[in-house]
Parts: structure tokens; sequence; C-alpha cells
């Protein structure tokens, strides 16, 4: 059955369906006559959710929710509405809420996002695939395995949690797009302590697949395994060192930094009302030369990946940094049209309670020609940042702190003593120039990244190679 047929059967052809497609059809038609662009965007959702601490079920949750969110643009404006139900008599209210945006403008329909057929991930419902009772399990087993795998460990946490989206959207010239989309994650959280002192360890994976993916035996134990070295690590750290120094990134998850210091610049409504620190900076260069960065939505089965996304925009993959110069930007069909370009398959929102606007999917930087190793040996005194924790940015200056949950002094050229507290300091634009080595081992992150924008969170993907940064400011405890 195709995604259009199975959200047909949801949304249109249930024996208590209070909505039938041509009256939809008709109502978008009527409200969006006039506008410059819009969508019905129609959503059923189900999420589920299990997690263990110290042996015990904490939370075990099931949810699913049913609505619609009609928008209409006119040049900047949009009208938006949406109800937690799908009938007729709600998507008339909306209709007349949203017509408002469109008094005194005389717009043009802008032409319906290309058709695709091509589905980067399983159209299979994860939750119907796993019992409660196997989850449970799988999470008690986790925990047992943690506790023997080294006697330091005191505590142990662990969640599974899965959800499947079935999207429609329905514009006013009748054309439809429908996605299904699984998503499943699974975290794991340990606590050691030795001589007095805890530390802990974290380690998650996930995407757009079944259980099974993530629940095999040897795949979890790694996850366990991780875990626990992170946390053993932190046993030993000492404070970190402060000051301005060489920084090696890691490979994989510390992608995170580039999404947010400099990814965010890169959307389009902070380029199109000149808020980010890389407006009008397109065709110049931003970064030095070997640095590629782009956003790939196309990725089979990653969690940040989308048929298409929340517009009905076929996903793509956009490079926004070639060789270091600027090329381009991630754009929704509101900002690319006011901008005169493109729409590159980024109008994402949160569900249909929320209107979509540019975002990322997966963000990546690239490999280059560099061993890691031969970064590392290059430096004589700096921090190698192997994972990251929290952070912050500010998209109009373009300046981030981020902390590292994971990260080594260097020392003459070796990987030495690993330390506690380092936060990395710095300008995204102004980093990208101090890239002076890239890896040849570009990873992705193993699937466990949200991005929160204006109130809403999305799934993401991020990923990098080593990266070998000069003169970037490190915050630590060390006296």
């Amino acid at each position: 059955m195709t995604a259009l047929a199975a959200t047909d059967k949801l949304f249109f052809e249930r024996a208590d369906a209070a909505l039938h497609q041509d009256a939809a059809a008709h109502i978008v038609e009527q409200a969006l006559n006039g506008s410059d662009d819009g969508e019905l965007f129609l959503e059923y959702r189900e999420s589920e959710q299990i997690s263990l601490d110290d042996g015990r079920i904490r939370t075990a949750g099931f949810d699913s929710s049913l609505g619609f969110g009609l928008r209409a643009v006119a040049g900047e404006a949009t009208g938006f509405a949406h109800a937690g139900e799908i009938s007729e008599a709600a998507l008339r209210r909306a209709a007349a809420s949203v017509a408002a945006v469109k008094d005194g403008h005389a717009g043009s329909l802008a032409e319906p996002p290309r058709a695709t057929n091509a589905r980067l991930y399983s159209d299979a419902n994860p939750l119907g695939l796993m019992a409660f009772s196997a989850r449970t399990s799988l999470l008690a087993e986790i925990d047992a395995y943690a506790r023997a795998k080294d006697p330091r460990v005191i505590q142990v946490m662990a969640s599974i949690a899965g959800e499947w989206q079935a999207v429609q959207i329905m514009r006013p010239d009748g054309t439809r797009v429908a996605d299904l989309r699984p998503l499943v994650r699974l975290n794991v959280s340990v606590v050691v302590e030795q001589g007095g002192r805890r530390e802990t360890g974290s380690y998650g994976m996930g995407g757009r697949f079944a259980y099974d993916a993530v629940t095999g035996e040897a795949i979890w134990h790694a996850a366990v395994d991780e875990a626990l070295r992170q946390a053993l690590v932190n046993l030993d750290s000492r404070p970190a060192p402060a000051g301005e120094m060489e920084v090696v990134l890691g490979s994989g998850w510390p992608g995170i930094l580039l999404h947010e210091a400099i990814g965010h610049g890169l959307e389009g409504d902070f380029n199109r009302k000149k808020t980010s620190a890389f407006a009008d900076l397109l065709g110049q260069r931003v970064a030095s030369p070997g640095v590629t960065v782009i956003d790939d939505g196309t990725m089979p089965d990653r969690r940040g990946s989308l048929t298409v996304d929340d517009e009905g925009t076929p996903s793509s993959r956009t490079v926004l940094i070639e060789d270091g110069v600027l090329v381009g930007f991630l754009q929704d069909r509101l900002n690319a049209r006011l901008m005169g370009m493109r729409a590159t398959g980024n109008g994402r929102r949160q569900s249909y309670a929320h209107a979509p606007m540019p975002r990322m999917t997966n963000t990546v930087m690239l490999g280059g020609s560099n061993a890691p190793e031969e970064m590392i040996r290059s430096v004589k005194r700096g921090v190698y940042a192997v994972n990251f924790g929290g952070g912050q940015v500010d998209i109009t200056s373009g300046k981030f702190v981020f902390s590292a949950s994971e990260a080594y002094l260097i020392e003459d050229g070796k990987v030495t003593a690993p330390v506690k507290g380092a936060t990395l300091i710095g300008n995204g634009p102004d980093a990208l120039t101090k890239v002076a080595m890239i890896g040849n081992d570009m990873a992705l992150d193993p699937g466990i990244g949200t991005c929160g924008k204006s109130g809403q969170g999305v799934p993401v993907g991020v990923g990098q190679p080593t990266l070998k940064l000069a003169g970037l400011t490190v915050g630590g405890t060390a006296a």
C-alpha cells in the first residue's frame, strides 16, 4: 500500500471519519485562493516510551494524537490555524481564521513541490512489532549486564522509545503528498563510584527503523560497554586547563558543535531577516580551504532523514559550504520564495499544531585527507574533545559555548590524561576559519539528536571527521 493510500485510510476512510477527501480539497482550495502559498497538513502520531532506573520501571507511557494545521501565506505574512480533530466543521473554522491573512493581497499561488517516488525508510509501524513485556525484559537485561561488568556500577538508567508518524500534505491545486515515518531510540546511562567519587557515562542510538535495529544482544551490549567506558574514563579525569589552545574534535557526535554553531546560521529565515552572522556572505569564503558542509535529508534510515519535508517538498542533499566558500542556505518554501531561491526540502514542524520553518536534517562536514593520529602528533599542548554534552549559541553573533563530556589533554603530540569540566568557547564563523586539518574518518552520530528552535523540537543527525582547530578558547577549572 502506498503512503498516500495508507494516510487516506487514517484521515478520510475510517468508519467514523468526519472529513472526506473531496470536501477537504474544496475547503483548502477556497481558503487559500489568492494566497501566495499554503497547505493543509494532516497528522496521526503514536509514541511510546519505557524507562528503567535502578532495576525498576520508572515510567511507561503511550500516546496518540490526530489533528491538522492549515496555513495560508501572503507575502511575508502567515495565517495558521490547527485543531486536534479532523472534521469538516473544524477545517471550515480554520479556513475562516486563516483567510484574514489574504486581505488586501493579490497573490499568485506558488508551484507545488515536485513529485518523488523515493522511499528512505520502512513504512511499517515499529510500535506493533515488539511486545511491552519484551521491552521491559530488555531493560532489565541491560541493568543486569552493566552491573555484572564492573562492581563500581551503582546505578543504571535505560530507556527505549518508539514513534510512528503518518502525514499527508494537501495543496489548493489538488496536489497531495504523504509520508509514513518510523523512529526508535535506545539510551543507556551508567553511574560508577570509586573512593567516594561518582561519575556518569551515557550512550544512545536510533533511527528510522524498527526496534530490532537497536535490540540485538550484540548491539545493546556495545551500548552498555560504551556508557561504562565513558564513566570509568571520567573517574580518572582531572580539572581541565583554561586558555586559548589547539583543539582536536573527535569524529561523529562532536558534529553537534557544527550543527549548533554553524548550521542554524545557514537557515533561510535568519539570513532573509539579516539576523545571521552569515547574512550577505553568499559566494564568499567563510571557512578554511577543504571545509565542505552539507545538509543531507536523503540518507536511508537516518534519524534526521525525510522522504518529504512537512511542506511536501522532497528532501535533498544541499551543499552549504564548498571548499570553504558559502554556496547555499537551508530553505523552506516561504523563505525560498522571498529570497528568490529554491526550496531545499528543509521545511519542518514539530507537529500539526506548529507552522513549518527552515530546519536542518542531517548536517555533516565531509572528510579530508589527514589521519587522526597525524593531528594528535602535531599538537604541542591542547585538548582532544571526543564527546559533547550541552551547549548554547547566539545565531546573530555566532558565539557558542559547548561542554565536553569526554575530553583529554594532548601533551607533546600524545593523548594523556582525561579532563573534566572542559568547555569550548568561540564564534561559529571564526571557528570555521581555524580548521587546520581535516580527518579522513568522517562518521555519523549514532542517531540521538533532537534540535530545538522557536519552541519546536525535531529529530536531526550530525556528522564530521576528526578536526584540528587552531587557537580555540577552552574554559576549564584547573588552577
